[in-house]
């Protein structure tokens, strides 16, 4: 507990605020520890006055009554100490999982790139369990076996033996010296055994997630052999923990049997000389018995303790992290955006250490506009559109929206702006009206309806048996893609934001459909920014500007007719996709 205690101080306001339920429950368990050892003595009693012929019935019933209320003091005040101690440690571990929840919300992207998601799951599930396990049933063992075993002491040299007590301590100090070692050891292994389940957790993860990428490839026993690798790891690492686990139970055994061979051998020659009565001596090896548990108490309290400071010290892995993208001290007091962007000599990397995925890119646009984005993969689109909604600051230049800078206005306020369709249509596990309400939550039913007739999704909803409630499962996998790429849309255009980005959001609808949704979008976006990354030009021949980007840099400007007469990059795709429908209509 105290060890705990002493880390980083995430667990001391918890304590702290708890510390009236602990309180009680210590206070109960002491009350529980005290009335249960008036057992042996009662035992011892009524041994001594059955040998000396001192006891009638109506003493036996007096001593078995009172045995009978010990046990039912003891049986109430379990209940009270499990209620204080363990609700307060599931509160602690509710409060903390809230916590990393909260500070994974806040982390920036460079975080979510560099740690996979089965890791991350492992802190939710293996660590706090641990870090519960140690604010809980091990400081119910470390209070309970301290004061009991003081008590016991206390009972075993006043009604029995000082000498003899002292004898039957030899053991439990060689458990004392050999715990402490112990709990270094364990501590250590037990993290490498959380790192190994974080990486099994995550491979089964991705496995699952990618099922259909897997059977597609018929690479399954590939996975499966992977995937005993991976266990395979898993299980020796964890086998290093059992083992030494295994390893402490019975030489902790063979301890606490050699406590008993002490009072036997020594308690039984008091008992022959006469110094000490047969019922003092029963008595003292029932005592005996109730150093057991203390003593075994003592090593699942160095595992779990052990256990426990080595999640905790992951968990903080989480929680001392600080978001890359935050709001400045200096902040402008702006809530409402109109759609102006201007970029001045904009340039970005991922890492020192990589080249630079923009340089210099300059471009305005004006509320109202639609810029198009086009440019060979790797060519700097997505990682343009997620700088505009700052998911990452920018190296040098300037990024300014109604003449702000980007990094002086509050993270709320501009993402509030921006309505954001990514390259990967994420869809929640939840209904269809869920995922399409989810930028604007207040929204009714005929409001969503409208958003997914204006991404020409409507009718294929209206075709599912449930409609709306239809439950898409995770990350949209019973939807097409181009079904997942209309929902997105569709709850891009509820939210209504001045400024919309679409990150190659119709690259799976057919041309069709297409044109269908840029029809909408021009009427409902009258007056509003738009931005489009596309690759086909059909999808951008309409925009008021198009952006050619090649190797983060800007390679062409302008209009539409304007690059065509320039025969650069942008003439040469629509060249190419002319030439590629040729070919598709005369088959």
């Amino acid at each position: 507990m105290e060890r705990i205690r002493n880390r980083k101080g995430v667990l001391r306001p918890l304590l702290k605020k708890y510390s009236g339920a602990y309180l009680l429950g210590l206070i109960t368990l002491l009350v529980v520890d005290y009335v249960d050892l008036f057992v042996p003595k009662l035992i011892g009693e009524a041994t001594d006055g059955l040998t000396a012929h001192a006891l009638d019935g109506r003493g036996i019933l007096l001593i078995a009554g009172r045995i009978v209320l010990c046990g039912a003091v003891v049986m109430f005040g379990r209940f009270w100490w499990r209620h204080f101690i363990f609700g307060s440690a599931r509160k602690i571990e509710r409060s903390l999982r809230e916590q990393m929840f909260e500070k994974l919300e806040t982390l920036s992207q460079r975080y979510f790139n560099s740690h996979k998601t089965g890791d991350l799951m492992s802190y939710f599930t293996n660590d706090l369990e641990a870090v519960r396990m140690a604010i809980g049933p091990a400081v119910v063992e470390i209070f309970d076996a301290s004061v009991l075993t003081l008590l016991v002491l206390y009972r075993m040299m006043t009604y029995v033996s000082v000498k003899l007590t002292l004898y039957t301590l030899i053991p439990m100090a060689a458990i004392a010296v050999f715990g402490y070692f112990f709990g270094d050891v364990i501590e250590k292994r037990y993290a490498r055994m959380q790192k190994a389940f974080a990486e099994m957790s995550d491979y089964v993860q991705e496995s699952v997630s990618g099922e259909r990428v897997v059977k597609a490839f018929v690479q399954e026993k590939k996975q499966y052999a992977a995937f005993r690798a991976v266990n395979e790891n898993k299980r020796r690492v964890t086998l290093r923990v059992v083992r030494l686990d295994a390893a402490f139970e019975p030489i902790l055994h063979f301890l606490v049997g050699l406590t008993y061979v002490v009072a036997i051998l020594i308690g039984g020659y008091y008992t022959i000389i006469g110094d000490m009565t047969l019922g003092r001596f029963v008595g003292f090896n029932i005592y005996i018995g109730s150093l057991v548990w203390p003593m075994i108490a003592l090593g699942d309290c160095i595992t779990i303790i052990s256990q426990g400071i080595a999640g905790l010290n992951r968990i903080h892995e989480i929680l001392d992290q600080e978001p890359d993208i935050v709001d400045g001290p200096d902040c402008d007091g702006v809530e409402r955006l109109s759609g102006q962007i201007s970029l001045r000599n904009m340039t970005f990397a991922y890492r020192e250490d990589l080249r630079e995925a923009l340089s210099d890119v300059t471009l305005d646009v004006q509320p109202g506009e639609t810029l198009a984005i086009m440019g060979r993969t790797g060519s700097g689109k997505t990682t343009l559109v997620n700088l505009l909604c700052r998911l990452y600051d920018i190296t040098s230049g300037s990024i300014t929206f109604d003449g702000h800078p980007i990094d002086r206005i509050p993270l709320r306020v501009l993402r509030e702006n921006i309505a954001y369709v990514p390259q990967d249509n994420f869809l929640f596990s939840d209904t269809l009206a869920g995922n399409i309400s989810f930028g604007r939550l207040d929204a009714t039913a005929e409001q969503i309806a409208e958003a997914a007739r204006q991404a020409d999704i409507h009718d294929n909803i209206m075709d599912f048996p449930e409609k709306y409630e239809t439950m898409v499962g995770e990350r949209g996998v019973t939807l097409s893609g181009g079904q997942k790429q209309r929902s997105s849309i569709a709850r891009a255009l509820l939210k209504d934001s001045p400024i919309l980005i679409l990150d190659d959001a119709l690259s799976a609808v057919d041309t069709d459909t297409e044109e269908t949704i840029l029809e909408n979008l021009k009427r409902l976006r009258a007056g509003k920014t738009t931005i489009m990354i596309a690759h086909r030009v059909s999808t951008v021949q309409n925009a008021d500007h198009i952006l050619v980007l090649d190797q983060g840099r800007i390679a062409e400007y302008g209009t539409r007719d304007e690059l065509m007469e320039r025969r650069g990059i942008f003439h040469d795709m629509f060249v190419k996709q002319q030439l590629e429908h040729q070919l598709l209509t005369e088959e």
